[in-house]
């Protein structure tokens, strides 16, 4: 039984365009799961991105846009081999190359899909920055996409935010301090701000940390915080380390608070083998891309 509280939402979105988006979502997911520090990523800067976008004033239809745009932000990574990915010191200059290719692979991935239009700015564009040196294409200022501006600075504070197989990670200050350092050149000023005021008011401590909302990200005693527990898990379940292998068991300790247990035992394949939260893709589904997928199929024109 589920130790996490939450309540069925009901989509009201058109069926295809819905079974188009929760395709991509998974696809998109599957990129995250390669990678054993990055869970809960796309979450995390998904809901980031939503109330960064509501705080800064945008339409819902917008708002959804930008979530969604936020969650396949990276599906270009699919084309990015789990040897770059996944690698334990800094690349080299050809693999950066090879990484700095997934913005353009995503929208190329994305070309002819009936809900690219949704997506596609976020996806070619979070990798631009106002100065003009960022990539693909160098944009600068408000050359550069309104949802990509939004979801480059959720990336980042997400990246700088979580554990790494090269580093530890930054503390939410720090983090907070190089977004500042770095409006006007990296970070778009408007939504920056808007960022800043998010976090100085406690709204973002409910993602930071979290794969889901409510649901904290465990650590592996050996390698850190890699253990992603899913909703509907409870005490009792098992989880495994997306990088040893690991075998944990879901407890608390004596003061009530979740915590990981480690067995003794290594996963087989079936145990390792990545399977899509296809729970918390519905929900998404639900509560974010709702308003703008209900629009019916006009936004694939």
């Amino acid at each position: 039984m589920s130790i996490w509280p939450f309540g069925k939402a009901h989509s009201h979105a058109h069926p295809a365009m819905q079974d188009v988006l929760v395709t991509l979502l998974v696809m998109a997911w599957s990129v995250e799961a390669r990678e054993p520090y990055t869970g809960g990523h796309l979450w995390r800067v998904s809901r980031m991105a939503e109330l960064l976008a509501r705080h800064a004033g945008l339409s819902e239809i917008d708002v959804s846009r930008v979530a969604i745009g936020a969650f396949v932000h990276d599906i270009g990574k699919l084309g990015v081999s789990e040897a770059i990915l996944c690698k334990s010191v800094s690349l080299s200059d050809d693999e950066l190359d090879i990484i700095h290719t997934h913005a353009s692979a995503g929208a190329h991935l994305l070309a002819g899909n009936p809900m690219a239009a949704l997506m596609l700015d976020a996806v070619m564009s979070h990798h631009e920055r106002p100065d003009g040196s960022g990539y693909p294409a160098g944009l600068k200022g408000d050359e550069i996409p309104r949802e990509a501006r939004i979801v480059a600075i959720c990336d980042a504070f997400d990246a700088m935010t979580c554990e790494r197989p090269y580093g530890p990670p930054m503390s939410l200050t720090e983090a907070l301090d190089e977004i500042r350092a770095n409006i006007g050149t990296q970070f778009d000023r408007r939504f920056a701000e808007h960022f800043l005021t998010l976090a100085e008011t406690g709204e973002l401590e409910h993602i930071v940390g979290h794969s889901d909302d409510g649901v904290p990200v465990l650590a592996c005693k050996l390698c850190g915080p890699t253990l992603v527990v899913r909703r509907e898990q409870g005490i009792g379940d098992t989880v495994f380390c997306r990088r040893c292998g690991g075998e944990h068991v879901l407890a608390t300790d004596p003061h009530g608070v979740l915590e990981a247990r480690q067995t003794g035992r290594v996963g087989g394949l079936r145990d390792l083998e990545a399977r899509p939260d296809l729970a918390l893709i519905q929900r998404f589904v639900d509560r974010a891309a709702r308003t703008v997928l209900g629009r019916g199929l006009r936004i694939a024109a």
